[in-house]
């Protein structure tokens, strides 16, 4: 480690395999993570950038990489002076923690945690993991989208929630790296995130790494996603909710999908990116959070097993609660067609938290602000698809169909009931279902156990090419990779 202090000594102490400096700052600390052509001990003059790296172009976030430092700093330039521009590149290239409250406060544009040389090396790695690493193809690239759209084909197509995530090692490369939201808002990192499966399995689908919380900065909602923890929703709307309606700090509804361009102009970057990626090849899918979902995350300000605290809002201040839940649907209406108009050929709406529901509440409180945003997608967005999820909801599976039925495209199925049953209880409905292998068979099961489940979830939809093959909910940790094969490559050949 390179090692600001008071005498001024510096000390290069263990060389990376990398081919340049991984730099960071923080406060008065300089951080990197040299390789060995630039160790060096305190006195002696820092040794050149490799011939690879001379003259590189400016990266992404606008850092150019100097062709040589000696050339910057002087011949026989100290330690300490080499430190003195590895705490400037830092500072100039690294966002830290997270962007300016008060500039996302007003709206402004998020903070690109991006920190510049990391990226230069980072594609380099993603060169190098890309050509190494076994790939498979899309069998049929447009097989998705026929089937959501209600086509009958002879091959189920597969896709997984959370199929980009910490079971992949080479994901893991990077969530050990880079905190959440640098991963998510850094266009290049979202984008490997979002193919390194898809490269991998061959999924009919890819869908963009991201987070349903993304787009609350723009409504002026503070979050974060702290490892081992989880989200983390600032600004205490437990207590502050009714306050947080009203006045110069009051929860904002974004007006028009272009709105979106000012604070989340990654988003689009990482969409039309995947797009030209996978374009021909198979379906890109966008997401958006339901509204009450979102809500109920806002207010109980972080994970919950029974969002008590929203639920209490509800039954007490029911118009406070209607008026936050049609802010935030008008604004992820916007956000979906933001994200269309990107790219994204399909989107799904995760209800992650109606397992926290009665069928009844549902009915009042999650299903109209649904019907709302698939309303706008129709108008704005003819011919996409429509996909819906409830976490925990196929306890209530019968009303959701007779709900959304001509409202979404398709279904998805939790794994707390038959795909069978599901069949039996949409009868009727029109609406395409997808799912919903447990997740716990994929992580624990053997081949022959998961080869199966597959093929009894495809014959109980109706045979192949009927509906979309998906697990009642995402990949686990912890699931071996090989597992996710068996799966995918299961549900391709099964005809």
């Amino acid at each position: 480690w390179l090692k600001s202090s008071q005498d001024s000594k510096y000390f290069v102490r263990e060389p990376c395999r990398s081919c340049a400096l991984h730099i960071g700052a923080m406060d008065s600390t300089v951080r990197a993570t040299p390789s060995s052509s630039f160790a060096f001990l305190a006195g002696q003059a820092p040794a050149p950038l490799p011939p690879s790296l001379r003259g590189v172009a400016p990266t992404r976030s606008g850092l150019l990489l100097p062709s040589a430092p000696e050339e910057r700093l002087g011949a026989g330039s100290s330690s300490a002076g080499w430190a003195s521009w590895a705490a400037a590149a830092g500072a100039a290239a690294t966002g830290l923690a997270c962007a300016s409250t008060a500039q996302r406060r007003r709206g402004g544009a998020s903070t690109r945690l991006q920190p510049a040389l990391a990226v230069t090396v980072m594609e380099q790695e993603q060169a190098i993991a890309a050509a190494s690493e076994p790939r498979r193809s899309t069998p049929t690239p447009d097989l998705l989208l026929r089937v959501a759209r209600g086509e009958s084909c002879d091959r189920t197509p597969v896709w997984l929630m959370r199929q980009a995530g910490r079971y992949m090692k080479t994901f893991r490369k990077y969530s050990e790296r880079y905190p959440f939201r640098q991963r998510s808002e850094t266009p290049e990192i979202a984008v490997e995130l979002s193919l390194q499966c898809w490269r991998r399995y061959g999924m009919d689908a890819v869908i963009f790494f991201s987070d349903i919380l993304t787009p609350l900065p723009a409504m002026g909602i503070e979050f974060d996603i702290i490892r081992g923890r989880g989200p983390l929703v600032l600004g205490d709307l437990a207590r502050m909710l009714e306050d947080r309606l009203t006045g110069p700090n009051a929860i904002r509804q974004v007006m028009n999908s272009d709105d979106f361009l000012s604070s989340h102009s990654f988003i689009r970057e990482t969409l039309q990116t995947l797009r030209k990626e996978t374009e021909g090849q198979c379906t890109l899918l966008g997401f958006v959070g339901a509204p009450w979902t979102l809500a109920a995350y806002s207010v109980e300000g972080g994970s919950t097993k029974d969002a008590e605290k929203f639920r209490k809002w509800m039954y007490e201040k029911p118009a406070v609660v209607e008026e936050f839940l049609r802010r935030v649907t008008a604004s992820i209406a916007e956000y979906a067609v933001f994200q269309v108009q990107s790219g994204a050929q399909c989107i799904q709406i995760f209800d992650s938290w109606a397992h926290c529901q009665t069928p009844d509440e549902w009915r009042k409180w999650a299903a109209p602000h649904v019907k709302t945003i698939a309303a706008t997608l129709r108008a704005r967005c003819p011919g996409v698809p429509i996909f819906y999820f409830a976490n925990g909801g196929s306890s209530y599976l019968k009303l959701q169909a007779e709900e959304l039925a001509g409202v979404v495209d398709v279904l998805s199925i939790d794994q707390g009931c038959r795909m069978s049953d599901a069949v039996t209880a949409c009868e009727g409905s029109g609406l395409i279902l997808q799912g919903n292998v447990d997740p716990f068979v994929l992580k624990f099961g053997s081949e022959v156990q998961i080869r199966d489940a597959v093929r009894r979830v495809i014959d109980e939809a109706g045979g192949p090419g009927k509906h979309i093959m998906n697990l009642g909910h995402g990949v686990m940790q912890g699931t071996p990779e090989e597992n996710v094969l068996f799966l995918v490559e299961e549900a391709q050949i099964y005809v």
